[in-house]
């Protein structure tokens, strides 16, 4: 049985003892893993990884403690068992830090597919572990690669206080026949679906400079991951009066922006253009297509249906917008597939309050353009630190 299991960093778990969320160790581990992926080489040659570790900064721990508190007193729950994505690299090192952040053991299991962000973070994170003062915590920690058709999920979960599955519908229904404790919790982050909200007026009046940030950001949202990750926008859209203005001088700067930057295969555009034709049969929604060569395809939309829309998806600069006239032809779609709303121009506050107004059951994140990805210990709904850790309630 051992010999089907890969242990990437740390090793078996020697250590499930709950610590209180936050710990000293942890955050100091955390910070000093930080500066030593910001140092090396090849770490720095991947942006994402880069991200983590700006991120794992004492400096950010502190000020996540101080902006979200924990309330009373509480510990970890024992042992997390994180089950990660395959479609993005990095999320495996979050999920473990959220679990050590907690105050837990933490199992991840990173998928089948060899990622290079994976290899370099574990070769880092195995350096660390190894020194005699980080005992602490490679006694609680296990960086695993196993196949699907592997008993160790089972093994696992039927051993852990806390699971946490990031993967999509099919995935979470598989991994859930693998029964936890009865006193275990189960935190899932299913398939997900999001979209960004521009005001055509503001974009117009954007100086240059403010006017390529957005196509930075617009860029690092969608392009960095292909738009596979849950909180891309899908779907773009547009309001004020402006807007075939606006429309032109976005597109326009999307295209040049990602032209130079942007890694476009045969394969990709193939595959882009099969699901724009399969797409074009399938929805009558889909009015026109305009290209700007491969790169950046726009389909706008005739009208929102809430019965088809969060199964309109793009891939590979494949872009599905529409001109929203009323905010109340959102509310009709919006269910609990929809995660991030991003936004430019918009005030957020608004739009947060207009989100409880309708009594929506999705929309669990509104951020700026820009901070799609920006994965936090908020996340679905959810504060991973407070899920992660239990409540000692006394009076």
């Amino acid at each position: 049985m051992a010999d089907d299991i890969q242990y990437l960093a740390g090793g078996e778990i020697s250590s499930s003892k709950p610590l209180e969320p936050y710990d000293e160790t942890v955050v100091a581990f955390l910070n000093e893993f930080s500066s030593a992926l910001m140092k090396d080489a090849k770490c720095k040659m991947f942006p994402d990884i880069i991200t983590f570790a700006f991120w794992a900064r004492k400096a950010n721990l502190a000020r996540l403690k101080q902006d979200y508190p924990m309330r009373g007193v509480r510990l970890g729950r024992g042992l997390a068992f994180h089950i990660a994505p395959s479609n993005i690299p990095i999320n495996f090192i979050f999920t473990y830090a959220f679990g050590l952040l907690a105050g837990n053991a933490n199992v991840v299991r990173v998928s089948s597919k060899e990622f290079p962000q994976v290899d370099q973070v574990c070769r880092v994170l195995n350096a660390l572990l190894r020194e005699p003062r980080n005992k602490p915590i490679e006694d609680r920690t296990a960086i695993v690669r196993y196949s699907r058709q592997s008993e160790h999920t089972k093994i696992f979960s039927s051993a852990c206080h806390a699971r946490v599955i990031w993967g999509g519908d099919q995935t979470i229904e598989i991994i859930r026949r693998n029964p936890i404790a009865p006193r275990a919790v189960d935190i899932a982050f299913a398939d997900r679906y999001s979209l960004a909200v521009i005001d055509s007026n503001e974009l117009i009046n954007a100086d240059e400079n403010a006017f390529n940030r957005l196509m930075t950001n617009f860029y690092n949202d969608t392009y960095l991951m292909d738009q596979n990750a849950c909180s891309s926008p899908q779907l773009i859209l547009w309001t004020g009066e402006r807007l075939d203005a606006a429309k032109a001088r976005f597109w326009q700067g999307v295209f040049d922006y990602a032209r130079h930057r942007y890694d476009l295969s045969p394969i990709k555009v193939v595959d882009k253009y099969l699901q724009t034709c399969l797409d074009a049969i399938d929805f009558d929604e889909i009015d026109r297509v305009r290209r700007y060569g491969n790169l950046v395809w726009r389909v706008s939309l005739k009208t929102l249906n809430p019965l088809t829309n969060d199964r309109i998806r793009g891939k590979f600069g494949l872009f599905f917008e529409y001109d929203l006239n009323d905010w109340a032809e959102l509310w009709k779609v919006i269910n609990e597939k929809y995660q991030t709303l991003t936004y430019f121009g918009v005030d957020a506050q608004r739009l947060a309050e207009l989100v409880r107004d309708n009594g929506l059951s999705g929309i669990d994140r509104i951020v700026p353009i820009g901070k799609a990805l920006a994965i936090n210990i908020f996340w679905d709904g959810f504060n991973l630190i407070e899920a992660l850790s239990r409540n000692i309630y006394f009076e």
